[in-house]
């Protein structure tokens, strides 16, 4: 009789499983199938001399990703148009087995903070007396809060805090002179819950985790994906791109002074894709031809601990490398005095952020008015998003002395 063994069948979102079908004829051909309601994938497998399929060793004939992936069917997952329900991994004649991929691990508490004129959700493992490391959780140009990465920290023994800092009530509506002094209070807070403290932010989540930390001493660590060591404009009001580039603000503020800052290159081809109808590479708006103004560089040389820098080689929504590689060059050149990383993925896109074992399948996402163009593609983004959170972890517990 064939069975499906799922191991684990109920796991946090960052662990992967391993997925094998035994009892099968030798050579016999048998199709996996993984559903969400909202989006499925499927792969083509041929039995082995024993009767087994083994997702973690066994390659695919044919279907939603190539190569021996043992997590292929969960990045390679495609939008059906139906509404999500629960995760499904079935094969035809053999049976289904119901996962449960937990945003909030079990053992991990949440607790909403809006306090000192702070907006985040607090994870923490369950108490047992001992003071963990803290993390603050910082979201991109999209705002709001990234709670499924602080709750999946969490469960890696730290005490993290998903912070908002626009684009929520009680907060600025855009990202536009945000004041550096608000994420001073974040870390008080989050001082009074956990030991050493450190920032984690992808995109313009990366520019300001560096900035943080070069702003703040207490910081003992920053990783930065697909971030920048640049200080970039602001993401200004408007119904649409155009409207929001052309706002010419600082995205920062520090002692009641705007931060400066790299402006947006509005040329002829990023308004050609625009007016056109294309996805639209944001990349376009970042020129650095001229070279980078030294004050608009942020002085990571001056983050008392460990940064880690993560970039992606294909990134259509701002050159993550070239950006990060000043943030690299300072630190080099100021010979920090802390360990320090530039982790490049030559073939993903900008979508690295986060945590792994996501559909990866989306190369452009939604704008104000636009469809951006993410880049790279999906297999590099998804093996590189996998590899970018496992360095994030081990990183974190390192420097933080997890």
């Amino acid at each position: 009789m064939a069975e499906i063994l799922v191991d684990p069948q109920t796991a946090p979102l960052d662990q992967p499983v391993e997925t094998r079908v035994v009892g099968l004829k030798p050579g016999q051909t048998i199709t996996v199938q993984l559903s969400t309601g909202d989006r499925a994938s499927h792969a083509v497998f041929e039995a082995d001399d024993h009767g087994v399929v083994d997702l973690t060793r066994h390659a695919p004939l044919e279907g939603s990703y190539r190569g021996v992936d043992p997590m292929g069917l969960f990045w390679s997952l495609e939008r059906t148009g139906g509404k999500a329900t629960e995760t499904v991994l079935s094969v035809e004649g053999v049976g289904d087995r119901v996962l449960e991929r937990q945003q909030v691990p079990e053992g991990v508490e949440r607790l909403e903070v809006r306090e000192n004129g702070l907006v985040g959700t607090l994870f923490a493992p369950e108490d047992d007396g001992a003071v963990l490391p803290g993390v603050i959780v910082l979201s991109g140009s999209e705002g709001g809060l990234h709670e499924t990465d602080a709750a999946l920290l969490a469960a890696h023994g730290f005490v993290t805090l998903a912070l908002g800092y626009f684009g929520l009530k009680g907060l600025p509506e855009n990202l536009v002179d945000i004041p550096l002094e608000y994420f001073g209070d974040a870390i008080e807070f989050l001082s009074g819950h956990a030991g050493e403290i450190g920032v984690v932010g992808g995109s313009r989540g990366g520019e300001l985790a560096l900035l943080v930390g070069a702003t703040f001493p207490e910081v003992s660590a920053v990783v930065s994906v697909v971030g920048s060591g640049v200080v970039t404009q602001a993401v200004g009001p408007g119904r649409n791109l155009l409207q929001k580039l052309s706002y010419e603000a600082a995205s920062w503020t520090h002692k009641g002074e705007p931060l400066p800052y790299l402006p947006y290159d509005i040329g002829d081809e990023l308004r050609a894709k625009i007016v056109n109808d294309e996805p639209v590479p944001l990349r376009l708006a970042f020129s650095t031809e001229d070279g980078i103004p030294e004050d608009t560089q942020i002085a990571v040389e001056r983050i008392s601990g460990g940064v880690l820098l993560i970039s992606s080689g294909q990134d259509d929504s701002w050159p993550s490398t070239e950006l990060s590689d000043v943030a690299m060059r300072r630190l080099k050149d100021h010979e920090h005095a802390f360990p320090y990383e530039h982790v490049v993925y030559p073939e993903a896109g900008h979508l690295i952020a986060g945590p792994p074992h996501r559909p990866a399948t989306d190369v452009t996402y939604p704008g104000p008015g636009v469809t951006f163009s993410g880049g790279g593609s999906p297999q590099a983004t998804a093996h590189a998003r996998a590899d970018a959170w496992k360095r994030t972890v081990e990183f974190l517990q390192v420097q933080l002395k997890s």
